[in-house]
């Protein structure tokens, strides 16, 4: 029987198959060759208790990619939730959250929360701030399920990483679009004696047979202590279509002369919040000591 790991804690596995959820632990072989299963695995398991829906993983399936933070496999994309008030979003953590998902090679779709409480001034500014910086950008209320449709059209058929920090509502909207995330949380519980409530593990929720979406928990900090600068341009996508009109060749788009990026800021045609995250996030890179 094949299904796909949606938790793993405590050496068990919850693996979402045409049955329900199946409790597995992994065979030996694995630890053998050093493979750690992971949520997001698609596996083949073998029944042990059919009644009791407990069972034994045997093979895990190649997978498309494997994320370091949060640890998972075959990740699609990521949605990264703030909230558009209470709290006003912090822009320099949002990049953050962008460029880890760039890192890892992971297309993300914008989305603030809360839109039923906010007014136009907050929108405006956050449509200043992030309508040019080349992803998606979503305004819904998860609570007043405003824009849950086009959520849904950009989750169909994909495998999408939820992120964002805590307060935010992301927990909101995935109860809106999975009413079963609260029952398949319980379920879990039951069987490991640990509240619900809070998402302390990253874990999977099906919306249909091909989507799924998974919750993991807050971040309040991202370090980038792993990226050198240079590195760092290449996860503001809305730059590149200026970097050809750079005069130097490895432009960092801080203070060479003739810079096509900073020209497009200039004109507002590159947003002034996230030119200036850039150029923080680059002084902070630079000025870290190397050990």
């Amino acid at each position: 029987m094949q299904g796909k790991i949606v938790k793993g804690i405590a050496g068990f596995y919850y693996v979402h198959t045409g049955l329900g959820l199946v409790e597995c632990k992994a065979k030996g072989i694995f630890r053998k060759d050093k493979i750690k299963p992971l949520v997001g695995d698609n596996v083949e398991i073998e029944l042990v208790d059919e009644a009791e829906k407990e069972g034994n993983i045997v093979r895990i399936m190649p997978r498309s990619n494997a994320l370091i933070r949060p640890a998972s496999a075959n990740i699609d994309q990521a949605l990264v939730i703030f909230a558009i008030i209470r709290p006003s979003p912090n822009y320099n953590l949002l990049d953050r959250f962008l460029i880890t998902m760039e890192k890892q090679g992971l297309p993300s779709v914008i989305c603030f929360n809360k839109k039923d409480i906010a007014g136009e001034k907050e929108l405006e500014e956050l449509k200043d701030a992030y309508g040019k910086c080349g992803y998606r950008v979503l305004f819904v209320s998860g609570t007043a399920k405003e824009g849950m449709e086009e959520l849904r059209k950009c989750l169909r058929g994909k495998t999408t990483v939820v992120a964002g920090p805590s307060g935010v509502g992301k927990s909101t909207i995935i109860n809106t679009l999975c009413p079963e995330a609260n029952m398949e949380t319980g379920e879990i519980s039951q069987k490991i004696g640990r509240g619900k409530h809070t998402t302390r593990h990253a874990q999977l929720f099906a919306l249909s047979e091909d989507t799924f979406i998974m919750d993991t928990p807050g971040f309040t900090a991202l370090s980038l202590a792993e990226m050198d600068k240079e590195e760092l341009k290449e996860c503001y996508p809305e730059f590149a279509d200026y970097e050809k009109e750079c005069r130097f060749g490895g432009c960092s788009h801080i203070s060479e002369p003739e810079c096509g990026v900073k020209s497009a800021l200039a004109r507002g045609a590159v947003s002034r919040v996230r030119y200036e995250n850039y150029t923080a996030l680059y002084e902070e890179l630079k000025s870290r000591r190397r050990y």
